[in-house]
């Protein structure tokens, strides 16, 4: 039997055309997913790969630092709720290991305000991003993200 999804599908043709970041089609920045429902964690991953950026997937935390591992990622996309390690406890561990890996969370429960508070007076900053994530948010999210860590904006060339 089929787990259905609370959130809407997006056609396919709805997600914005690959665009390179950086006019070079050598480098595509390493994103990784995390989400323990496999279907958002896929999805985001093929929008992102669409998108002109390598993707990987992890379903929870302890697989997504193993796969941090052996593919250092320069940005971590995950879900705040995941089973056992919270999405804010995989952030700040992966920024200990890789420190200029950007972080952009995501959650679709109000609960995870007091997660980013007791994060935020722990002297991490994060940016919440709430579900349903849109192709095109999380699009200018993500590009967003990665000119923050290069120091420029992204649409400018390196």
């Amino acid at each position: 039997m089929a787990v259905k999804s609370r959130f809407p599908i997006v056609p396919i043709e709805d997600i914005p055309a690959s665009v390179p970041l950086n006019r070079s089609r050598q480098h595509r920045p390493v994103v990784l997913v995390v989400d323990d429902e496999s279907a958002i964690a896929d999805t985001l991953s093929e929008i992102l790969k669409l998108s002109g950026y390598a993707a990987t997937t992890a379903y929870d935390a302890e697989e997504a630092l193993e796969t941090a591992l052996v593919n250092p990622p320069e940005l971590l996309i995950t879900d705040v709720m995941l089973p056992g390690m919270s999405g804010i406890e995989l952030a700040i561990r992966m920024r200990r290991i890789f420190p200029n890996c950007q972080v952009l969370l995501f959650s679709g429960q109000a609960a995870t305000a007091d997660l980013l508070t007791s994060a935020k007076r722990a002297g991490h900053q994060f940016t919440l991003l709430s579900k349903p994530v849109y192709p095109t948010d999380l699009l200018h999210h993500v590009s967003e993200s990665l000119g923050v860590a290069r120091g420029h904006s992204a649409n400018r060339a390196s």
